[in-house]
């Protein structure tokens, strides 16, 4: 689509998006609720498909035009579900839509939590299935979003860049940034790579990078139009309190965004009355080990506990990563989880899934309020077009 055809009769075109390896839909929601439209959403964890189809049937929001995709997305980058896939896509731009594909491949083989199998990993194969997805059937923008690993990490990265070339003849402009969602206001120290792609036929040339044209000049792209907090200075702040959660500490600290803290998001969430707040699992053979860690240590490996007045390390739960309430000597429930990935109140689970499931879907998932940001960002970009 060239750049005269995203006004039409004076009108902004619609955004359509495309979602894939969506889970229980966190980073969908931020783009829903930035002006985008999701039309098409693909998750092969019936589960995680379910608790999507739930929260926003509770939250009275519209189903997908184009429906739900339970199943391997690479069905869709040959075979019938190619030309089905195709299809929708030309349905979306007869009405003169934007079309935007989002996803961020299941990570585990990036991370430097994980076992570290990279792109021969059977979840770090996606990454390449996505990038071909995106290439085979040429969206207008696309965000493919993972952990710091795949940027960070020297092989992680090598391969990384490798995919990131592969674009480059399918005619993407592109940019790119490491985010942390507390630079948002999501209370949890989460650090993610988020890698955006405009076709360059909608790009306006005196964007381009000088030096190299496959990219956008560095100020051509809002990154920091929806940060609330710059990295550099909200971890001052922490930093400057620091020896303050040595000690009983009943509020909060002077100088601390309010909105970046563990105690605001479960006021704001109410999780004590929330519908998933008996989700937790019952300590057993645990509990007198709990009964020994302070607020607020989160030094170990696993069962850390969370401070009221701080924010959380990153909601990852599982490989025995075991997070505890602050001053309760019991593992977080779902519903605090959820607060801490920043979900709106009214976003549930529902009671037929598996406790296990609820916390891997909110592991895997983008904190809401960084999906929202970044969202926001990209809408601002295709706005000024």
């Amino acid at each position: 689509m060239k750049t005269s055809q995203i006004k039409k009769n004076g009108k902004k075109a619609k955004y359509v998006i495309f979602s894939f390896f969506a889970g229980a839909g966190f980073l969908d929601l931020g783009f829903e609720t930035s002006g985008f439209n999701i039309e098409f959403v693909n998750e092969l964890n019936k589960p995680f498909l379910e608790a999507y189809k739930y929260s926003r049937s509770k939250m009275g929001l519209r189903k997908p035009k184009y429906g739900f995709n339970e199943g391997d997305m690479a069905n869709l980058v040959k075979g019938k579900g190619e030309k089905q896939l195709t299809k929708l896509i030309k349905k979306a731009r007869k009405k003169k839509a934007l079309v935007g594909f989002i996803g961020g491949p299941p990570c585990p083989d990036f991370s430097v939590a994980g076992k570290n199998r990279g792109r021969n990993g059977p979840l770090g194969k996606l990454s390449a299935t996505y990038t071909a997805l995106i290439n085979k059937h040429k969206p207008d923008f696309f965000l493919f979003e993972n952990v710091k690993g795949l940027w960070k990490t020297k092989s992680h990265r090598k391969y990384y860049e490798e995919l990131k070339k592969e674009f480059l003849p399918n005619g993407y402009i592109l940019t790119e940034r490491l985010i942390n969602s507390l630079e948002y206001g999501v209370p949890q120290d989460r650090d993610r790579i988020i890698l955006v792609g405009f076709q360059k036929a909608i790009v306006p040339a005196k964007l381009l990078d000088i030096q190299n044209k496959s990219l956008l000049k560095e100020k051509s792209f809002p990154w920091d139009d929806f940060i609330k907090y710059p990295r550099k200075e909200i971890f001052d702040k922490y930093k400057k309190v620091e020896n303050s959660y040595t000690k009983e500490v009943t509020r909060i600290p002077p100088g601390i965004p309010v909105d970046t803290t563990v105690e605001y998001w479960f006021n704001k969430n109410d999780v004590t009355k929330h519908p998933n707040a008996g989700h937790h699992f019952i300590p057993r053979q645990a509990l007198p080990r709990f009964k020994k860690i302070k607020e607020g240590d989160v030094s170990r490996k696993s069962y850390k506990r969370l401070h009221r007045w701080r924010y959380s390390p990153t909601v990852a739960y599982g490989n025995n990563e075991v997070h505890l309430h602050p001053v309760e000597d019991r593992r977080l429930s779902v519903a605090e989880a959820l607060a801490l990935q920043s979900l709106p109140r009214d976003f549930v689970f529902p009671d037929s899934m598996t406790l296990s499931n609820m916390f891997k879907a909110i592991s895997n998932g983008v904190p809401y309020v960084a999906a929202k940001g970044v969202a926001n960002t990209i809408k601002k970009f295709l706005d000024s077009l």
